[in-house]
């Protein structure tokens, strides 16, 4: 090498496939025992920092979690990280606290039953030591704030211990004096048959009350601050708090409504999508959330497939949309399930906003905001599925909503799948990460490497990547690693810790951990 020879380093290759391994487990079933109903999860969330996980059920209840390996060497662990000190341990979680956030109620005006299963959990700014989030179940959003509070005790009666006898009567060893039943000085004569009462120099008697001392003992309180209620004819599917703080969404099947966290009697309609007669109904709201940074931007997706993102300055009803992202239908491939397996079930922004990860039956897909020809990567979850979709719609199982998530760092995305299992995919330039995990103490267990495939590109300049982890075609009873599959083990929720490469997700009651 010459000595005027400038050193070139080579382009770096897309990261490494992750090495998932088990972290821990809460409400773990043993062999054959049958699960609750209103035990099993319906609502994952990490809070902003990650130190902090909720969990809610088909019960009602909202049971968080708090990590306990934040602070090793005295040092908190992100500062370790930044570093480069070396963090032997993985990710720990504890139990922290659970409260009932929704109970079953009845409403009577339209004879309907309003079950307490929380459909979604949102993480708000905390406060002076305290937590704060959102949950709802179908029809009422709840406010909740959960602070420690040192606990009050009564520690005695404010008089001397050593002297008292009875029933608060001072023993004195020096002079028989005579002493009142309350405690009080006798230093006075009482007349309680006549109206004549004689008090001492020094005014009225003095009053024994309890002492109440704070312990050093804490509690951790779960108080509802608000409650908005009364403002969705539907099924709420989505709440999604604003970067501002103030403000959030919350969406049903065919309203969006916004709200100030402060006020709970009233909001605004800022999306309706009711037609003016029903039957003209061809399509419903599914998700809906705010941009992470932008707080006048949100997205929402709808039952045919597509994300439409508003703009809150354009219209006080932003029944228009800004941006629409869709993706063109396949000439010759419509089929009766067409539009059933298009609809998305769930929609997510990356961290930078930038972009958008959204989820139907058959896929997930990775949308840029700035580009909507189409999206710029699809990896394939359920092909194998497809001979079955009679089957699954004879059961039902084609209307099972199942989310998505992505990495803090934007390089991976995942989602659920039925068997118990989840998916990791790279979605990194040049990655052909595809990986496939079990709800289990072995999450490896079902691994197969699939080579992944990649699909034809939208446009010269659009970059998309299909993964097919099997076709199922030679034989449609066997999952993507040709395990048997099972429709009633369903994985619908999961969530990226924002920081590091932990996922957690439900399998029915339990809440299972990975760290990479």
């Amino acid at each position: 090498m010459n000595g005027g020879d400038e050193v070139v380093a080579a382009p770096a290759g897309p990261p490494q496939p992750l090495d998932w391994k088990f972290s821990q487990v809460f409400g773990e079933r043993t062999a054959g025992e049958e699960v609750q109903e209103v035990d099993i999860i319906s609502a994952i969330e990490f809070d902003k920092t990650g130190d902090h996980l909720a969990t809610g059920d088909r019960g009602g209840r909202v049971v968080l979690f708090e990590r306990t390996d934040t602070k090793d060497h005295g040092v908190p662990r992100r500062d370790l990280e930044r570093m480069e000190y070396p963090i032997g341990r993985h990710p720990e979680f504890r139990y922290k606290t659970e409260f009932q956030s929704h109970e079953p109620e009845f409403d009577y005006l339209k004879s309907l039953e309003i079950e307490e299963k929380i459909n979604k959990i949102r993480w708000c700014q905390t406060a002076n030591g305290a937590l704060f989030l959102l949950s709802t179940n179908d029809k009422t959003i709840k406010f909740w704030k959960v602070q420690e509070k040192k606990v009050k005790k009564i520690s005695d009666m404010n008089l001397d211990p050593s002297k008292a006898v009875g029933n608060g009567s001072i023993a004195s060893s020096s002079s028989p004096k005579h002493c009142l039943a309350n405690g009080g000085s006798p230093d006075r004569s009482y007349n309680y048959l006549g109206n004549d009462f004689s008090f001492p120099p020094g005014g009225l008697p003095s009053l024994h009350l309890p002492v109440v001392v704070t312990s050093q003992e804490t509690n951790l309180v779960a108080r509802c601050r608000r409650v908005y209620a009364h403002a969705h004819d539907y099924h709420i599917n989505s709440v999604s708090n604003n970067s501002d703080g103030e403000t959030f969404i919350s969406a049903d099947d065919l309203r969006i409504n916004l709200w100030n966290l402060e006020i709970s009697n009233q909001s605004f309609n800022i999306v309706d999508v009711k037609p003016a007669n029903m039957e003209d109904l061809t399509e419903v709201i599914t998700s809906a959330e705010f941009h992470p940074t932008h707080c006048n931007t949100l997205a929402y997706s709808s039952s045919k497939g597509s994300i439409r993102v508003i703009d809150l300055r354009q219209s006080a009803l932003c029944d228009s949309h800004a941006k629409l992202f869709e993706e063109p239908e396949a000439p010759g491939s419509r089929s009766f399930f067409t539009e059933i397996i298009a609809s998305i079930s769930d929609i997510k922004f990356a961290r930078d906003g930038r972009y958008i990860l959204s989820r139907d039956y058959m896929t997930l897909k990775l949308w840029d905001i700035n580009m909507d020809s189409g999206p710029v990567a699809t990896f394939q979850v359920h092909e194998y599925l497809r001979p079955k979709l009679c089957d699954l719609y004879e059961n039902d199982s084609i209307f099972d909503k199942f989310e998505c998530c992505l990495s803090g760092d934007g390089l991976r995305v995942a989602t659920g799948s039925y068997s118990n299992l989840f998916r990791v995919f790279g979605c990194a330039p040049g990655s052909t990460e595809a990986t496939t995990l079990e709800a289990s103490k072995n999450p490896m267990r079902r691994q197969v490497q699939t080579p992944s495939r990649p699909s034809r590109s939208l446009s010269s300049i659009t970059r998309v990547v299909r993964r097919e982890l099997i076709t199922g075609a030679e034989n449609p009873g066997v999952d993507a690693n040709g395990n048997a599959f099972d429709f009633t083990t369903k994985l619908l929720h999961l969530a990226w810790h924002p920081t590091e490469n932990s996922i957690a997700c439900a399998a029915a009651n339990s809440l299972y951990m990975y760290y990479a």
